[in-house]
């Protein structure tokens, strides 16, 4: 019931993930990051505390595979897990136990690693890695470029209506962490978010680090 895509940029080392699925409040259980160590999504059957114990042994310094062999390791229920991990040196491991539902698929690409399951067409996948190789801006545009491109080769079976954009860079929380929990159209709805936030995301890491320097909020009562 989920498609989405895991990716590192490593001119800036952020790393991101973006998700759509025709559950609700997919972006609450799916997507882990790791601030400059990685990314884990645990999606199909979710257990979220899978992606809780990736996010742990990625910090701890294992590399994708090493990741991924623990979590299979540690799950009671690992044929009912669809899981994507990706490390700091862009490398990336995927498991899609026997009862991943649907058609369903992985693929792992440079700097990321995708996968969907209750697909329309295996080839969603493929068209997401192909976008997100292929676009040069920041990485937020290209994993929503993934997303956009999977949607228009046919995305899920059914409509999807939650979708979630998520990046960490330089600062230990997610400087990009925006979802669409319900809507008729989540990934267009998320873009407009994302289009609205692009602006005024510096300001907010700015005035984390030095509200001395911070731009003023703009709204009433706040005369700096």
């Amino acid at each position: 019931m989920t498609f989405s895509i895991a990716g590192v940029c490593r001119e800036t080392g952020q790393f991101g993930t973006a998700i759509s699925s025709s559950s609700i409040c997919v972006a609450s259980r799916c997507p882990f990051i790791a601030p400059g160590k990685g990314a884990v999504l645990t999606q199909n059957v979710t257990n979220p505390e899978l992606g809780q114990l990736g996010v742990r042994l990625l910090q701890e310094g294992l590399d994708a595979e090493g990741v991924l062999a623990r979590l299979v390791e540690n799950e009671a229920y690992p044929e009912w897990r669809q899981l994507q991990v990706l490390d700091a040196a862009g490398r990336s491991a995927v498991h899609s136990g026997a009862q991943t539902l649907g058609i369903h698929a992985t693929r792992q690409g440079r700097d990321c690693v995708a996968g969907g399951n209750m697909l329309a067409d295996s080839g969603v996948i493929d068209a997401m890695v192909a976008a997100f190789e292929s676009c040069d801006a920041e990485l937020a545009e290209r994993l929503l470029a993934a997303m956009d491109a999977g949607l228009a080769a046919g995305g899920e079976m059914g409509p999807v209506h939650s979708a979630g954009l998520k990046v960490t860079d330089r600062a230990r929380w997610p400087v990009v962490d925006l979802r669409v929990d319900w809507h008729v159209a989540p990934l267009s709805e998320l873009r407009m978010i994302w289009e609205t936030y692009l602006p005024q995301r510096d300001a907010y890491v700015l005035r984390a680090v030095c509200p001395d320097d911070s731009p003023s909020y703009g709204v009433p009562g706040d005369e700096r």
